[in-house]
């Protein structure tokens, strides 16, 4: 796959897998950042600016919490709205998982 194509595709699913995964627990950025990068080889470069977004939007909201190896932690929780927003974003992939299914088949 084209480098630009597949940047393309992990931006586009970004949102959905960072609503996901504080639906599991609440995180810091370094947290989310490196399931992210393990997973799909997100870069911190592009997950922080999308937390402060999903901040504005009031998806998510922030806490600190005392560390014992340096300074608090800026930890990341869903809003109720968050927890829609991931609802509607789950039954968007849902669907157009399913479209795509449909026209390119199913490979497992």
């Amino acid at each position: 796959m084209a480098d630009s194509t597949h940047i393309q595709l992990k931006k586009g699913i970004l949102e959905l897998c960072v609503l996901t995964l504080l639906a599991e627990k609440d995180s810091y950025g370094y947290q989310i950042t490196s399931r992210l990068s393990d997973a799909i080889g997100m870069a911190e470069g592009t997950v922080y600016p999308l937390l402060r977004k999903m901040q504005k939007e009031e998806l998510v909201d922030t806490y600190l919490t005392d560390s014992a190896s340096g300074p608090p932690r800026r930890y990341f929780k869903l809003t109720r709205a968050g927890h829609r927003a991931l609802a509607a974003k789950r039954a968007e992939w849902k669907a157009f998982k399913a479209a795509l299914v449909d026209i390119l088949g199913d490979d497992e």
